[in-house]
């Protein structure tokens, strides 16, 4: 069919993989970093583009057919009337957002009404607070402020030189929190809540669909967000979950519809197959692990591992509750962490480093239940981040979560989940694929790890954590 090309415009770099149309085999990848330094808040959009040129030089780019854009979904490019950026664009959960998170959950009237409106609750990462925020504390930038997209909407339309029509696909749209993924229409109420006014959107087009063409010919896909991305590029389908180790944490599933949840824990996005993807994040994942380490003076995450190994599941009767910075699941945002369980015998630095990694994994292990809890098929679960490939994780997982777990070998999938929707777009102009069924390409590379014989032990350390967060913390899952 040809030769395809995905790009990933994250925080901090632009990667670029080429890719086989047919059969997904990755034939050359750029990189490059955004010149700017460290990671700001705001950041002038043509950083991105400057860091998407460096990345595709040297002719990577020759014979391609078509492009896919994956970018960071939260980021917000607010334009004026003549298409100009009113100001840099509001990238990541900058924390001067949460007072208008706040503002904007009491306008609606509450958790319950967001959740029914468009299956999110305010956070301050997400574009429609980043607007209130504008609104508050720019209100000039805000009054300019005619037309409102998204990293890789604005890097879409770049590509096609601007045109008249704007446009984003489903999974970006459901993270503004002025879009809806269960009725697929926006909110533009909601835009004039947050914003004080009415904004043109972008179109919001199907997952196969063809955002344009270049003026050279050159195919343009939808585009999507890098959580998106990721999960059309790992190729996951129903009956799976990814758990993220990050700094905090993150599960989510395929699901056949939208989840409206009145508590807030999960975050109902669309994803980039006409699927949606139920999210339920934490706030202590790995700083857990960091913190940890420190306490213990080791200087990095595979010794603790290595410590961890030398105690046994359980960690001779010690318990962490991880929530070291708050948590969000449950929603606990002024609590701190409880470490419980303290015997002489228990007392050694092998245990809390054991009571690290399993405290870590209860708490994704809770996220992952409040998905089941709502029906989500959970039957494989694929485990990403750098701290995946620790052996005090692989070793504890698969008990804890009551799954076989998945750990790919790394690679950059939101590129590849791009790559993967630009061969899509092209087959369907083609005529060569079925506009409802992506191509099939061949999954990643992976370490499969079971349960097997130490799936009861899971459970059983699951059922201690269990009853040490229900009594610090009791109805913590019901409020």
């Amino acid at each position: 069919m040809g030769i395809v090309a995905g790009l990933d415009s994250s925080p901090d770099f632009t990667r670029i993989v080429v890719c086989d149309a047919d059969t997904g085999a990755v034939l050359r990848q750029g990189y490059a970093p955004h010149p700017v330094e460290g990671r700001p808040s705001d950041i002038d959009p043509q950083a991105w583009l400057l860091s998407l040129g460096e990345a595709a030089g040297g002719g990577l780019l020759e014979g391609v057919q078509a492009i896919g854009v994956s970018a960071q979904q939260n980021a917000l490019v607010p334009l004026d009337a003549q298409g100009n950026t009113v100001r840099p664009a509001l990238v990541g959960g900058d924390k001067r957002a949460q007072v208008a998170a706040a503002d904007l959950l009491d306008a609606l009237g509450g958790r319950e009404a967001w959740a029914q409106a468009v299956g999110s609750v305010p956070q301050a990462a997400a574009p429609v607070t980043k607007l209130r925020w504008l609104a508050k504390s720019e209100p000039e930038n805000a009054r300019r402020t005619a037309v409102l997209l998204q990293a890789h909407d604005w890097l879409v339309w770049q590509l096609l030189g601007r045109p008249v029509r704007r446009t984003t696909d489903r999974g970006g749209a459901s993270s503004t929190g002025y879009w809806s993924a269960a009725t697929a229409a926006y909110r533009p109420d909601l835009v004039e809540l947050a914003l004080g006014h009415q904004a043109m959107l972008p179109e919001v087009i199907g997952p196969s669909d063809a955002a344009g063409t270049t003026p050279e010919g050159l195919l343009i896909s939808a585009g999507t967000g890098e959580t998106m991305a990721a999960a059309f590029g790992l190729g996951i389908g129903l009956g799976d979950a990814v758990v993220s180790l990050g700094a905090s944490g993150s599960v989510m599933a395929v699901h056949p519809e939208a989840l409206a949840d009145q508590t807030g824990m999960i975050t109902s996005l669309a994803d980039a197959t006409g699927m949606h993807l139920p999210v339920v994040t934490t706030l202590n994942a790995v700083r857990t692990l960091r913190g940890a380490a420190e306490l213990l003076g080791l200087p990095d995450l595979e010794s603790l591992s290595d410590l961890a190994a030398k105690s046994t599941p359980g960690a001779h009767g010690l318990v962490l509750l991880p929530y070291l910075e708050g948590e969000r699941t449950p929603n606990l945002p002024h609590t701190a962490g409880t470490l419980a369980g303290l015997r002489r015998e228990s007392m050694k630095p092998e245990h809390l480093a054991r009571a690290a990694f399993e405290g870590m994994l209860c708490g994704l292990g809770d996220a992952l239940d409040v998905l089941r809890g709502r029906g989500v098929d959970v039957r494989r679960i694929f485990l990403l981040g750098q701290a995946a490939e620790l052996p005090a994780v692989q070793a504890s997982a698969p008990s804890l979560f009551g799954a076989q777990v998945v750990v790919p070998q790394p690679a950059d999938y939101a590129a590849i989940g791009a790559a993967r929707q630009a061969a899509w777009a092209l087959g369907v102009s083609q005529g060569t694929l079925d506009p409802r069924t992506p191509p099939a390409w061949q999954g990643a590379a992976a370490q499969v790890l079971e349960p097997g014989d130490e799936l009861a032990v899971g459970q059983a350390v699951r059922q201690q954590f269990t009853a040490v967060r229900e009594q610090t913390h009791p109805g913590a899952f019901h409020s």
